[in-house]
């Protein structure tokens, strides 16, 4: 499997930022480390290129973002103080995933180390999202001969950038499983949401999950799938109201990818969040879903 990843990925945040940058450093280094992945399965994405981005984005806001012209309210919606770095960071993220989508092609399975940026809009970013990776990468592979793309959205808050961008598109097909009472506030309309109460466990969230994918798959059938795995489902994040285990989250990985292996299409996977109080449980969750992955799909 192919991983998308360079150190850049890895940006300084001020002192205090709720934002845990440093998993992407953590990460690798962990699955490094234990024999997981080796140095020649990760590739180091350049910056994207505009016209991939301008398929899914404003040129009016791509303009803005690139020249470091956003307000400071734009910014703190964002989530993020933007300077040059930053913004390079992005870019060097959303084509990890498009490349990520250019070897699955071939190689059936590829992961990015970051990304799962769904909360950006095609005119704005928010919650820690100013790209929309999952939607670049789609619209790159609409381009180029796939027509029935599944966009699997695990991550405890709805994927409501994505599920914007995708409206009325149906050769995409939104799926969003989320905290009913969680960020976004206003929630847009995925063509399947499936919202949870807080504190569900792992038991009720399997079945959820397992029957929310057999009725999507009974409706479409994708040629391609994007899993968006965020570990804020977990019940030590902070952010998450979610009861999932750390073995849950796990077994909600191997399900989407032993499903994908009975489809036999690609996959791309963007991390997306992850807020534990403790890195080690962020790092743990996320490394889960590379070993799942590698026994699963390799």
């Amino acid at each position: 499997m192919k991983i998308a990843f360079r150190q850049e990925y890895v940006q300084d945040l001020p002192e205090g930022h709720r934002f845990p940058m440093e998993k992407y450093d953590l990460l690798p280094r962990q699955l490094l480390h234990e024999g997981t992945i080796n140095e020649e399965q990760l590739f180091r994405p350049e910056l994207i290129q505009k016209e991939h981005l301008t398929r899914v984005h404003s040129e009016e806001y791509l303009n803005r973002l690139f020249s470091l012209k956003l307000t400071d309210k734009e910014q703190r919606v964002s989530g993020f103080p933007h300077n040059s770095e930053l913004i390079a960071r992005e870019a060097m993220i959303m084509e990890g995933t498009r490349m990520c989508a250019e070897y699955a092609l071939t190689e059936r399975l590829a992961l990015n180390i970051a990304g799962g940026t769904h909360h950006a809009y095609k005119d704005r970013g928010e919650g820690f999202c100013l790209l929309n990776d999952q939607a670049i990468a789609s619209r790159w592979l609409l381009t180029n001969g796939i027509e029935r793309i599944l966009i699997v959205d695990l991550d405890v808050h709805q994927g409501n950038g994505t599920a914007a961008i995708f409206s009325g598109e149906n050769k995409v097909f939104t799926f969003s499983m989320h905290g009913k009472n969680n960020y976004p506030l206003k929630k847009e309309l995925s063509d399947l949401d499936v919202e949870l109460e807080d504190g569900t466990n792992d038991q009720s969230y399997l079945y959820l999950l397992q029957s929310s994918l057999d009725f999507i798959l009974s409706k479409f059938q994708p040629e391609f799938i994007f899993y968006q795995c965020g570990v804020d489902v977990i019940q030590t994040d902070k952010l998450g109201k979610l009861g999932l285990t750390l073995e849950g989250c796990k077994k909600r990985d191997r399900f989407v990818f032993e499903t994908v292996r009975q489809l036999n299409v690609p996959i791309v996977c963007s991390m997306g969040g992850g807020y534990s109080p403790n890195i080690k449980d962020i790092v743990e969750a996320h490394a889960n879903t590379f070993r799942v992955a590698q026994f699963v799909l390799t």
